[in-house]
């Protein structure tokens, strides 16, 4: 058997990593190989010591096959694992806001002179202005009662959206807040009906250069055929999994009644809580642990058989109180430093912003300026997660 141990499949690999220079990345490959035969790396021999052995590689595409082989009295055996070279990396971060229809409301209620005047969107283009930030506004189709849809947002202030789309891009998200995972058991067929609608009057109010294909979908949890229509219509990079798993948070019943105590919605949050498996056995079954454990420590992988970038977020603003940004984000740069990633996410929800919601967080906005600006602070530049290798364009 041959293994190789110092990477795995799908890493997103850079500057850190490794020796980079015009001709390519040049890393370490390690493993280990129990017949004690020699292995080559992708025809390089590698230096053996009894069953490990490691040989020095350059990676000189984006994607990268890398295979450790080996030949015995038994045949030949070999490994192949994919790589990425995410080339002329840098520190930088994506952010979207998920479930936006309230600020679609306001803007058709109050019709004034120019978009960003309305409260939300000054908000954010002051975050852009000051800190550079680059956000996607994930859309709902309609509101929960139903009784407005993005068929009434005017297209008053089209030009002025795409006069901003270089950092403010609009995305499909679902079709409405409930009911919870609305993809789950959906089709094909229904579920780009859904997205349809929504890219087709972004498109009409906003303009074609402000929509952008979606990185996550309402509760990022969807049936097989609606990842794979996902696929098919660009999505390249996407929240965490496609699977459908255990999620945390407050029951439909306790948020559609407004009764939830969101104090102790986010303080389950930040402790794990409300995710915890009752034994091991339970994590094993539904944690997924390889690729879980993976995600926590590096960020971000790529999956070459679907051909998509799986990603985390540093924190979801609406999750994590005011006090526990800071430290969180600071211990999220901490692990980047042992990991060598470069390529961040933040994410958070509208309405927690708008003060006729149920669950109205009144720091919410200081919140979303907390995050932007300690993100900047550790180096990061802002970017649209799905362009490139998550917001680095170096190979296009």
């Amino acid at each position: 058997m041959i293994y190789i141990t110092s990477h795995h499949q799908g890493a997103v690999l850079n500057h850190n990593h490794g020796k980079e220079s015009g001709e390519g990345l040049s890393v370490l490959i390690q493993g280990v190989c129990d017949t004690c035969t020699p292995v080559t790396v992708n025809g390089v021999p590698a230096v053996m010591d009894g069953t490990r052995f490691e040989a020095e590689i350059t990676l000189r595409q984006k994607i990268n096959s890398v295979v450790a082989s080996t030949y015995t009295s038994n045949g030949a055996f070999s490994q192949e694992l994919t790589l990425v070279w995410d080339k002329a990396s840098f520190r930088r971060s994506g952010f979207y806001l998920d479930d936006h229809i309230f600020v679609f409301e306001d803007l058709a209620k109050e019709r004034p002179a120019k978009a960003f005047d309305q409260f939300y969107l000054a908000h954010l283009k002051r975050l852009h202005r000051e800190y550079g930030l680059k956000v996607t506004l994930n859309c709902f189709y309609e509101n929960p009662t139903g009784n407005f849809n993005l068929t009434m947002m005017p297209d008053t202030w089209k030009s002025e959206f795409i006069d901003n789309s270089d950092w403010l891009r609009f995305s499909f998200h679902s079709k409405a807040e409930f009911p919870d995972r609305p993809y789950a058991e959906a089709t094909a067929e229904e579920f780009g009906r859904d997205w349809d609608q929504v890219q087709r009057e972004i498109e009409r109010f906003a303009g074609v250069p402000s929509y952008i294909p979606p990185v996550v979908i309402h509760w990022a949890n969807v049936h097989p055929a609606v990842a794979q229509e996902c696929i098919r219509r660009g999505v390249n990079a996407y929240f965490t999994s496609f699977r459908l798993r255990v999620m945390g948070g407050p029951s439909l019943a306790d948020r559609s009644k407004g009764a939830t105590n969101y104090d102790a919605v986010q303080s389950r949050s930040l402790s794990g809580a409300d995710k915890a498996s009752p034994s091991e056995a339970f994590n094993l079954h539904y944690g997924f642990g390889q690729e879980k454990s993976f995600l926590t420590r590096h960020m971000a992988y790529y999956d070459p058989a679907l051909k998509v970038f799986f990603f985390i977020n540093g924190v979801c603003t609406n999750l994590v109180p005011l006090k526990e940004l800071t430290p969180k984000l600071e211990a999220m740069f901490a692990n980047a430093e042992i990991s060598g990633a470069e390529a961040f996410s933040l994410a958070g929800h509208e309405q927690y912003s708008f003060p006729r919601y149920f669950n109205y967080l009144p720091d919410h906005l200081e919140r979303l300026e907390l995050a932007t600006r300690t993100m900047t602070e550790h180096g990061c530049s802002f970017v649209f997660t799905r362009e490139g290798i998550l917001g680095n364009t170096g190979w296009q």
